[in-house]
């Protein structure tokens, strides 16, 4: 059964992102997001969105206004047929850098344009990521930049060797 849209407050029941739609589905997350980097939390909201692709786990996206670090502007870039073309940026706090840890469209399609400037985040480039009180997995591959949470079930495309999904 698909997942129906919804501003999610709980990650309680499972989700297998196999029901996730093509094309992806934007939604607001109501549970507060944290980013980690040197021992520090460097954002933090509870004014989320997150992404949902078949294959993939969800991609968070928090507002800018959320970070407390020095966000610096990152070379290459990349384009996403639903989103539109991606900035990267590094992260950075005190001597802790996070080369290329996020990502950002300032000039998305009309389906994304709640997520304008907002920034999303690699798990595996900072030292955590928390949606609610749960420390998440980087999805693998580190491509798609998914948060896995305990509630996700996969496979997850990402990993090597899922690329001709």
């Amino acid at each position: 059964m698909p997942i129906e849209p919804s501003i999610r407050t709980t990650l309680n029941e499972p989700e297998n992102v196999w029901d996730y739609p093509r094309p992806p589905r934007l939604e607001p997350i109501d549970l507060p997001i944290r980013i980690v980097l040197g021992g520090d939390v460097i954002a933090a909201t509870t004014a989320g969105w997150r992404t949902l692709e078949t294959s993939h786990p969800p991609t968070y996206y928090l507002p800018p206004g959320a970070f407390s670090c020095a966000i610096e502007a990152a070379e290459g870039g990349s384009f996403c047929e639903w989103k539109g073309r991606a900035t990267y940026w590094t992260l950075r706090h005190g001597n802790h850098i996070a080369c290329n840890a996020a990502w950002s469209y300032p000039d998305p399609t009309l389906d994304f344009l709640a997520i304008k400037d907002h920034l999303a985040v690699y798990a595996s480039r900072v030292d955590a990521c928390f949606v609610g009180d749960e420390q998440v997995l980087p999805q693998p591959g580190d491509f798609y930049g998914g948060w896995i949470t305990a509630n996700l079930i996969g496979p997850f495309k990402g990993a090597p060797g899922t690329t001709g999904w």
